[in-house]
C-alpha cells in the first residue's frame, strides 16, 4: 500500500507543488487533492511538465474530489456536469484515477425521494469518469450526531453504501473506506477482509478519542497513533481483502492547526512508519 496524504489537519500550503514537495521529503508516496488544484497545476506546468514534476518527487495523484454538487437543486447538479468533464480530463493527464465524494447519513429531503435523485445523479456522474478510466469512491459518514443534524435518515454504513452501490449499477463505483467512519459504526476489521479488492476505490486513515464512540464528532479527530483505533489490525483487514492501493491521512478538525506543517509531516511519517510495520506492510 502506498502512503499518502490529504492537507485536512497540516494547515494551508502554498499551491500543490508545494505538497507534492513536502510529502516527497517525508516519505510519503501519494496525496489527494481537489480537482481546481490539479487544473492550476497542468495550467503553472503544462501536461508533461506536471507529470515530470510527480515522477521526479516520486509522488502520485491518487484522488480527487467529486466538483459537483449532487445533493442540493437539480439546477446545480446540471450546472456542474461540465466542471466534472474539465476535472476528470485534467485528471487523467496527471494519471489520478479515483475521484471521491461523502454520503452524508440524514437530509432535509425525503429519504426514499433523495435516494432516487441520488442514485441517478452519481450514476451520471460514474459514467463521465468512465470515460477517463477514473473510478468514483463513495465514503459513508458515521458519525452519530450527524445522523440527526438533518430530518431524515440515510445512509451511513458499509452494508448500506454496498447497497447504494449495487443500484447506482456502474461498475467503476465502489468505496471510500475511512478508518473513523468505521470506528464509529463499529464496523469490525473482520467484516473488511469480507471485502473484495474492486469494491476498494479508496481509504483514508486517522484516529479517533478515547471517548464513549456515540459522543465523538466528525471534525475532531485524531493523528494516526494517537488514539484508540486498531489502525495496524484495519490495515491489515484491508490487506487481506486485497487492496493495494493508498492510505491517505485525513485528520478533520474544528480548527487550523498552530503547529508548523513540517512538524506535523514529521510526527505523521513517524506514525505511518510504525503501524505500517507493525501491520506487516514494511
Amino acid at each position: 500500500m502506498l502512503k499518502g496524504l490529504t492537507s485536512a489537519g497540516l494547515g494551508e500550503f502554498k499551491d500543490i507543488n508545494s505538497f507534492i514537495k513536502l510529502a516527497s521529503r517525508y516519505g510519503f508516496q501519494a496525496i489527494d487533492t481537489d480537482s481546481e488544484a490539479i487544473k492550476c497545476f497542468i495550467e503553472s506546468e503544462g501536461t508533461a511538465g506536471a507529470k515530470l514534476f510527480l515522477q521526479e518527487h516520486h509522488i502520485e495523484i491518487v484522488a480527487m474530489n467529486l466538483p459537483v454538487e449532487w445533493r442540493e437543486s437539480e439546477e446545480q447538479f446540471r450546472n456542474d456536469l461540465p466542471k466534472l468533464v474539465e476535472a476528470a480530463k485534467s485528471a487523467f493527464d496527471v494519471g489520478c484515477k479515483a475521484c471521491t465524494t461523502y454520503i452524508l447519513p440524514s437530509t432535509d429531503y425525503h429519504s426514499a425521494q433523495f435516494m432516487a435523485v441520488a442514485t441517478r445523479r452519481l450514476r451520471t456522474c460514474a459514467q463521465i469518469l468512465h470515460n477517463y478510466g477514473i473510478r468514483l469512491g463513495l465514503e459513508f459518514v458515521g458519525p452519530h450526531h450527524l445522523r440527526t443534524a438533518w430530518k431524515n435518515p440515510f445512509i451511513w454504513d458499509l452494508q448500506q453504501t454496498l447497497d447504494f452501490i449495487e443500484a447506482i449499477g456502474e461498475k467503476n463505483v465502489g468505496l471510500l473506506i475511512d478508518a473513523y467512519h468505521c470506528y464509529t459504526t463499529n464496523l469490525s476489521n473482520e467484516s473488511l477482509t469480507k471485502l473484495s479488492a474492486d469494491q476498494i476505490v479508496h481509504v483514508h486513515i486517522n484516529d479517533a478519542k478515547d471517548i464513549p464512540v456515540h459522543e465523538l464528532l466528525d471534525n475532531d479527530r485524531l493523528f494516526p497513533g494517537e488514539g484508540v483505533i486498531d489502525l495496524s489490525g484495519f490495515l491489515r483487514a484491508l490487506k487481506a481483502a486485497g487492496y493495494k492501493g493508498a492510505v491517505s491521512q485525513e485528520v478533520l478538525t474544528a480548527t487550523a492547526p498552530t503547529e508548523p506543517i513540517e512538524g506535523l509531516l514529521e510526527k505523521s511519517q513517524k506514525a505511518y512508519t510504525t503501524i505500517f510495520k507493525k501491520a506487516g506492510l514494511e
